[in-house]
């Protein structure tokens, strides 16, 4: 237990200094924000969500009593509480086979794990990105139209702090683009972040071997089918206008990120018998982290999967193995 709270303690204190170097305004501390559920996923992932738990309560409390409640309810709402859920959820298991020892003396049979299914967990993190933006969102108005007002006025006094005289009508244009994108765009941004979080905190305690799982087979990723249904109806209002269809924007571009992360899956099935498939997934990712709106692609690709079964296809469509001839039925 000493172990626990220890490190619960250096992992709140990192997350706690990751989340307050926002405030220096220096461009590195945009990336010590993004990365600070980092520390509190490692220690859940590997002391369990005790430690994770522990740590995000006193990196609430010290951030609260240093720089006020509205610090102490954001680290709450975008650091620990994901941190802690996704941490829990990712060693949830239950038994599915027979642990039970034979009556003749044999050696007991091996329980066999059905871990949280990854599907599911990447709909937590979508539900998180949508939860954190709408928060965001809603410190800026209680309303459609003063939400844009806000961030067109933010970004209007920026502009114009920087050059030093009004924007122009085109700029204003440009302005008002930006305000329709941006609850996308922040929803988009805190799915990929708390997905990458994720993932290395998986793989740093794996590596360490505290990991309590067996690593999960990521390319056969796949969603609920009630998904595509929701994202439908979220994109049916994103029509109606106001807060709900930002709501709705939120709630769709989380969505579709996660289609996102089932057609890079998809992708890894496909080309399970290219010769050069490693150099073509490298491409690939490297294409969509420079260019960014190639994800777009992945999306359909998840899409196509949920609705056509191309993975499942292309799986029952693969001759079976040869065996080798030293090996007798």
């Amino acid at each position: 237990m000493i172990t626990i709270v220890l490190i619960a303690v250096a992992a709140g204190s990192a997350s706690a200094l990751m989340f307050a170097s926002i405030i220096s305004g220096a461009l590195v501390s945009l990336l010590l924000l993004y990365l600070a559920p980092l520390p509190l996923m490692v220690a859940g992932l590997g002391w369990r969500p005790l430690a994770a738990t522990i740590g995000g309560i006193l990196a609430a409390i010290g951030l609260g009593a240093i720089f006020g409640l509205p610090y102490c309810i954001a680290f709450v709402i975008t650091v620990a509480l994901p941190a802690w859920w996704l941490g829990h959820l990712v060693l949830l298991g239950r038994l599915t086979g027979n642990e039970a020892a034979s009556g003749n003396g044999a050696a007991p049979v091996a329980p066999d794990l059905e871990w949280y299914p990854i599907g599911r967990i990447l709909l937590w993190i979508a539900g998180f990105a949508t939860l954190t933006t709408v928060a965001v969102l809603l410190t800026l108005g209680g309303d459609g139209a003063t939400i844009t007002a806000t961030l067109k006025r933010g970004l209007l006094r920026i502009l114009s702090s920087r050059s030093g005289t009004p924007p122009t009508g085109q700029v204003e244009q440009v302005i008002d683009a930006v305000v329709v994108l941006a609850p996308t765009a922040a929803a988009i941004i805190f799915m990929m972040t708390l997905t990458l979080n994720l993932w290395l905190a998986a793989k740093i305690t794996a590596t360490s071997g505290r990991l309590q799982r067996p690593w999960p087979d990521l390319k056969s990723t796949e969603l609920p089918p009630m998904t595509l249904a929701a994202l439908s109806a979220a994109i049916a209002f994103c029509f109606v206008g106001g807060l709900l269809a930002m709501l709705a924007q939120t709630v769709s571009a989380a969505l579709m990120m996660a289609y996102a992360f089932v057609g890079f899956a998809v992708l890894h099935t496909l080309t399970l018998s290219v010769k050069s498939r490693g150099f073509l997934l490298i491409c690939t990712y490297v294409i969509v982290v420079m260019f960014s709106w190639p994800v777009l692609a992945m999306v359909v690709l998840g899409l196509a999967d949920a609705i056509f079964g191309l993975r499942q296809r292309y799986l029952q469509s693969r001759p079976p193995p040869i065996p080798h001839p030293d090996v007798t039925p």
